[in-house]
């Protein structure tokens, strides 16, 4: 019998040190878009990709073949090499080093992806770190403070 899988994941990481390095509508839904492109080309598909100035949020699938650490390894080390190249920054493009990533079940992707569609009013009122702990804690994901925002 073949393997099958259906597994979705909402991925969540920042900018290095939440510096709003993507601020400029243009720019950042660029960022978005080749985001989406880097997904389908590791042969994973990305439901949804948004953000704020300082963090994204992917809704991905990401192929059985790869693992979940390896596809956002290789996304995140893209779009900066990507980035990198084509603007002349004074300051270079860096993604933090870690990620969060939960599970979505089938039932709850509209959510989900109206969660990433909102982002930019859902951070008027709740700061990245705000945001990332409660998802950390709504997942019941154990982790240690000192590393937290590296």
């Amino acid at each position: 019998m073949a393997s099958h899988q259906q597994l979705l994941y909402h991925i969540v990481f920042s900018t290095k040190e939440r510096r709003p390095l993507l601020q400029n509508d243009d720019f950042r839904d660029s960022v978005w878009r080749y985001m989406a492109g880097v997904a389908s080309n590791l042969e994973g598909h990305a439901l949804r990709v948004g953000g704020y100035f300082d963090h994204a949020h992917l809704l991905l699938r990401v192929p059985a073949k790869i693992a979940v650490a390896d596809f956002v390894r290789q996304l995140k080390a893209s779009t900066s090499k990507h980035i990198n190249e084509e603007r002349d920054a004074f300051l270079k493009f860096h993604w933090q080093d870690g990620y969060g990533a939960f599970t979505v079940s089938r039932s709850r992707v509209d959510s989900v992806l109206t969660y990433i569609d909102r982002q930019m009013e859902h951070h008027r009122e709740r700061t990245f770190q705000d945001e990332y702990l409660k998802m950390l804690a709504d997942h019941e994901v154990e982790y240690d403070p000192k590393y937290l925002w590296e």
